[in-house]
């Protein structure tokens, strides 16, 4: 944590009161963690759904913090506190993380860009990143730092040396999404798309809509937001913007605009870039029409952020796919794996059935889905309607995983596919085997499904019986 604050600089971030003094009046550094102390840190104790970070106060302090935040009313858990060090009483030590996070980011003028969305974040705020880098030092949102933890701790590491900072907002609860604006203050603001995910906090439709659009509402129409033209979602919300908009998109006429689209397989995709009265054929190493929507986010907010063209069209044709992220690896036998494993809701496994489809062509398609998870009352109905899509895009046998993956089945067999054709494997081993039996040289393969539920291991499994092409 590059981050150097002081006791009264805490104070006023926070609005806590100071219960104990100490001989030390600085902060090197703030930490979550009692396991990852440095001499000097101030311990910062998180309550989760699990765990109480006021019981590893002591740890935190014998690790070498200065001093400690604590939650008003559990003041008891400093009684075995002897140490030289102080002690702040806060209403919220979760907002306190956040107030802080705010208070040190407005030391900086650079500019600040986050990215929200249902679907494609993470790889919008790489290509961003990708871009700027070729002439910034960047901050970025490292692995799934993109909560109300994780996102303020990323803004704790900005320091002197940044001239940009790129943030991804994630959201599974009303109102998360309003107070990480609040608290990062962005310049340039990003919906890349919206569609069923996290249900079970949202609730509806609805309710996902108004809390994706609170990043622009705590905007304050201040800055730039980039909106997506072909979202019809968006598009419905977007007269409430009254600032500067950039807009994107394929179908309709938009600022930054995609043309000429070309499909290479599993080479990627070219098309011709519009912006500005410039055009230039992109070629990416990127699969599926959702990473042309990425692209053209990414190329958006980069120019709101007064990114030169030339350099745009260079940071998206440099760009290599992320891991677990729709990445595409030829198997020794000549069939091809799709590792798109680090989440699924029902948008993203949309658009990875859609790929799918246009990837395996004539050749034999394979789907190892695993369950979509965080969608509540939704669950039932939505995995359902995967399942017509997976019988709708052709795919030719489905192996299911988990609980609430037998209405995926039933949605495929209503719209046609042959139960014979789905099974319900116990182990990897077993799914293996079966691929074993029949995957040939042009098939393809794609495995999907949400973080706890482990697809990444099948993905392992896989490689390991029939190889992979370097």
């Amino acid at each position: 944590m590059n981050c150097t604050l002081t006791i009264d600089e805490i104070l006023e971030a926070t609005g806590g009161t100071i219960i104990r003094e100490s001989s030390g009046r600085v902060f090197n550094g703030l930490s979550t963690d009692s396991r990852s102390i440095s001499k000097g840190t101030l311990f910062l104790p998180i309550i989760g759904e699990r765990f109480d970070g006021h019981d590893f106060i002591a740890a935190a302090i014998a690790g070498g913090a200065s001093g400690s935040l604590v939650q008003r009313g559990l003041e008891e858990k400093l009684k075995a506190v002897v140490e030289d060090v102080a002690l702040i009483v806060v209403d919220d030590t979760l907002k306190a993380l956040g107030d802080i996070a705010h208070f040190w980011r407005m030391r900086f003028e650079i500019p600040v860009i986050a990215v929200t969305g249902s679907s494609g974040k993470t790889t919008t705020k790489e290509m961003i990143a990708g871009i700027m880098e070729l002439t910034k030092k960047v901050l970025k949102t490292q692995g799934n730092f993109n909560n109300l933890i994780g996102l303020p701790l990323t803004l704790l590491e900005m320091n002197t040396g940044h001239e940009a900072a790129i943030l991804e907002m994630g959201t599974n609860a009303r109102g998360e999404i309003g107070r990480l604006t609040r608290i990062a203050r962005p310049d340039v603001g990003i919906i890349t798309n919206i569609g069923p995910a996290h249900l079970e906090g949202l609730e509806s439709m609805d309710v996902v809509k108004e809390e994706k659009w609170d990043l622009f509402n705590n905007m304050g129409n201040k800055g730039v937001a980039i909106i997506n033209n072909d979202d019809d979602s968006l598009s419905a919300l977007s007269s409430r913007w009254k600032g500067k908009t950039v807009t994107f998109g394929i179908k309709k006429d938009a600022d930054v605009r995609a043309e000429d689209i070309t499909k290479k397989g599993e080479m990627g995709a070219d098309f011709t870039l519009r912006m500005d009265g410039n055009s230039r054929e992109i070629a990416m190493s990127t699969a599926g029409k959702h990473n042309i929507y990425n692209a053209l986010a990414a190329a958006a907010s980069c120019r709101a952020a007064g990114i030169e063209y030339d350099l745009i069209c260079e940071g998206l044709m440099s760009f290599k796919p992320i891991s677990g992220r729709m990445e595409i690896m030829k198997l020794k036998n000549g069939a091809f794996l799709i590792d798109d494993t680090y989440n699924a809701n029902p948008a993203s496994v949309g658009v990875a059935l859609e790929t799918l489809k246009d990837l395996s062509g004539e050749h034999g398609s394979t789907v190892v889905l695993g369950d979509m998870l965080e969608l509540g009352a939704w669950a039932e109905e939505m995995h359902e309607g995967i399942g017509n899509l997976m019988a709708d895009t052709g795919v030719d046998t489905i192996f299911l995983k988990g609980e609430l993956i037998r209405a995926a089945a039933a949605g495929a067999i209503k719209k046609g596919l042959k139960s014979d054709r789905i099974y319900f494997p116990e182990t990897t081993g077993e799914i293996v085997a079966h691929l074993k039996s029949y995957l040939k040289k042009g098939d393809w393969v794609l495995v999907k499904g949400s973080r706890n539920m482990r697809m990444e291991e099948i993905v392992q499994g896989i490689i390991s019986k029939f190889g992979r092409e370097k």
